[in-house]
């Protein structure tokens, strides 16, 4: 018996969206930190390292974060650039070194002096014209690299047409609240977020008929948004992390949810 796209979407939300479900997922480091001003640096930090096996994803994190101890804020306040490449010079996650991870930090520790925080920085860049948040990316990693900086793969760039996968899950993290999502970014508008697309989201997509195209890119990730919105005008996002476990989860096939959709 097949069912509605909303009916069948809603179970499998109602049914994985809990943080019984998040283990193993980067997301699990943002429940540590009840000040949003850490928070948003932990998300930040978590999601540009989230690329490559998860085992590997959680050890970098948990490293990164274990050398900022209790407040990644007040570790940034305290930081210059030359400290930050002395204390991270051994870093190494796939593709990023220490030189790139330190030019995020030092990139968020700017961007925090210039505009007080990573949120105020991001809603700078949204414009109630714009009927998602892709232009406030791009102003997003420019203020990130601006001066130079280079964190090589930990970051995107939404201009040359990537799915930013990472940013749009940073973005999830940061703006949605839910049992799963911790929230805390007030100023952006959950109806603008795009979904985050890598290949598991990419193959969902498809399933759903939201989009045809071969390439996860960002316009792949505007069609399966869209999709979404349809669905949820006011959240496009909201069915992402419930829809991912299939995806990454070992006791759960993705090739389950192939079946009982009405198309």
């Amino acid at each position: 018996m097949k069912c509605t796209k909303k009916t069948k979407l809603d179970s499998i939300y109602n049914q994985y969206n809990r943080r019984s479900f998040v283990h193993p997922d980067p997301l699990e480091f943002l429940y540590s930190y009840q000040d949003i001003r850490d928070r948003e640096i932990a998300g930040l930090i978590a999601s540009a390292l989230a690329y490559g096996r998860v085992a590997q994803i959680l050890k970098s994190v948990s490293s990164v974060l274990g050398t900022m101890n209790e407040s990644p804020y007040l570790f940034l306040q305290n930081s210059d650039k030359k400290f930050l490449l002395q204390r991270f010079k051994q870093f190494k996650h796939r593709f990023a070194d220490g030189k790139n991870l330190a030019a995020l930090l030092y990139g968020a520790k700017n961007v925090i002096a210039r505009y007080g925080s990573l949120n105020e920085c991001f809603a700078a860049g949204v414009s109630h014209d714009h009927e998602n948040i892709f232009f406030a990316m791009i102003v997003f990693v420019d203020e990130l690299t601006s001066s130079g900086n280079n964190p090589g793969h930990l970051i995107a760039r939404p201009k040359k047409g990537s799915a930013c996968k990472r940013m749009n899950l940073f973005l999830r993290w940061m703006v949605r609240r839910d049992r799963v999502d911790p929230g805390g970014w007030k100023k952006i508008d959950k109806s603008k977020l795009i979904n985050p697309v890598d290949t598991h989201m990419h193959k969902i997509g498809m399933m759903l008929g939201f989009t045809s195209r071969k390439q996860a890119n960002m316009k792949t990730a505007m069609e399966i948004t869209e999709g979404f919105r349809k669905i949820s005008p006011e959240d496009p996002v909201k069915y992402d992390f419930a829809l991912t476990r299939f995806g990454i989860r070992g006791d759960m096939d993705i090739n389950s949810l192939s079946s009982g959709w009405a198309l």
